[in-house]
């Protein structure tokens, strides 16, 4: 397999699987930034027989690197025409290169030990990118709490809901038994009787959250008076942000579980490592599901909030732009953690109608219309006022000027007769 590599997509990553040089090669020339896949813990679960010893040592001498796919990393592969396989999802396909230059697309290698070729290598390259991709996750959930400076502990803690309470301890040992995993390379039965429970706890606490995310909502629709929406809108944030950091947390907590789960699964039944991994994508989409209606509906409805206080900012100067303020806060929030969990979605932020903007509009109005205005252009305040009384003093000018115009002409016709 002199200058093959083989390519590997799941739809969340990338493998690219050969000798050092040619992946190295490959993956420079695309601009694709990589990591360690990690195959050679593939070697331990193999049993004995001449196929799988082969592959074995087919492993032994691969370099496997790991890449996110993004747009740009998608568009980059798809021009290699990947074979999609409808049984496993996985997208496979072997290419050939030089120093970067890929040469065409090639067949499965036939010969025994190709990866590609061995059911057991492929589910279990498959199984190891799903945790890597689920890592990458939970360390941009790490990061998008960092930035948004809530400690989702500190967060927890303030809270006297037991579901809550029992979240905090399943999250220790979670996090412990991830250290057990990586110092010994393997998630054995004794770490995986700690935390085989976990699932249940972090789900009552995710439901918990959503429906509190829920009941923000549902307040701030019950609003309509500025005033009102200003303070439900500042809560909404507040609150808002809170339930979100919580949120991230479950995710977070849900995914370490997925990655101990599989290497349980390799380790105890790798035939049915390829089915569970399937399966728990699905369950991952779900959650993702749930999550991005809440979050869109809250989004929605302070938009909404947004909308409404923008027609009344001349009424309300000062509260007007508080609740767009409010709005785009927690909707950045929002956008932020949904591109964390790799939730592709646009929103644009909505724009507070600047007051002496709002006010130029009336005044203008007020001098096209006439007297019917004049107690709006009263209300705009002093600054505007001025403007206004400047600009009708300008047009009393225009006006003088003319009736003198017209009374020079009236004189000389009189004159004439």
């Amino acid at each position: 397999m002199d200058n093959e590599f083989q390519l590997i997509s799941d739809g969340d990553g990338l493998a690219v699987i050969g000798e050092q040089a040619t992946v190295e090669d490959f993956l420079a020339s695309e601009g694709l930034p990589s990591k360690p896949l990690g195959l050679q813990r593939l070697t331990s679960t193999l049993n004995s027989g001449a196929a799988l010893a082969q592959a074995g040592s087919e492993i032994a001498v691969q370099s496997g690197r790991w890449v996110k796919l993004t747009k740009e990393s998608a568009q980059a592969i798809n021009k290699y025409g990947l074979r999609e396989s409808k049984k496993s999802g996985l997208s496979t396909g072997v290419l050939k290169g030089n120093k970067g230059q890929i040469k065409g697309f090639v067949e499965f290698a036939k010969r025994p030990g190709s990866l590609l070729g061995n059911p057991a290598i492929l589910a279990g390259a498959a199984g190891i990118m799903a945790q890597l991709a689920m890592q990458q996750t939970m360390d941009e959930i790490t990061d998008y709490l960092a930035a948004i400076d809530e400690k989702v502990d500190d967060v927890l803690r303030a809270q006297k809901d037991a579901v809550l309470a029992r979240m905090i301890g399943v999250g220790l040992v979670i996090e412990e038994s991830m250290t057990i995993r990586e110092k010994k390379g393997r998630v054995d039965q004794v770490t995986w009787s700690k935390v085989q429970n976990a699932p249940a706890t972090i789900a009552e606490t995710q439901a918990y959250a959503l429906r509190q995310l829920d009941a923000v909502t549902e307040k701030l629709e019950r609003k309509t008076k500025v005033g009102d929406l200003a303070k439900a809108a500042k809560e909404a944030e507040s609150t808002g942000r809170e339930w979100i950091a919580v949120l991230a947390r479950c995710f977070q907590l849900q995914d370490a579980i997925a990655v101990l789960e599989l290497d349980r699964v390799l380790d105890a039944s790798p035939e049915e490592l390829d089915g569970h991994r399937q399966g728990l994508k699905a369950a991952r989409q779900n959650r993702l599901e749930l999550i991005t209606q809440a979050t869109e509906r809250l989004m929605a409805r302070m938009d909404v909030a947004a909308g409404t206080a923008n027609t009344k900012v001349l009424m309300h100067p000062a509260k007007a732009p508080a609740v767009v303020q409010s709005s785009n806060h927690l909707s950045t929030a929002i956008v932020d953690f949904h591109q964390r969990l790799g939730i592709e979605r646009a929103r644009e932020s909505a724009e507070a109608r600047r007051w002496a903007h709002a006010a130029k509009e009336v005044r203008d109005k007020a001098l096209e219309t006439g007297a019917d205005h004049v107690d709006t252009a009263k209300r705009l305040g002093n600054e505007t006022f001025d403007r206004a009384k400047t600009a009708t003093g300008k047009l009393s000018n225009r006006i003088a000027e003319q009736a003198l115009r017209w009374r020079g002409d009236d004189d000389k016709t009189q004159e004439k007769s």
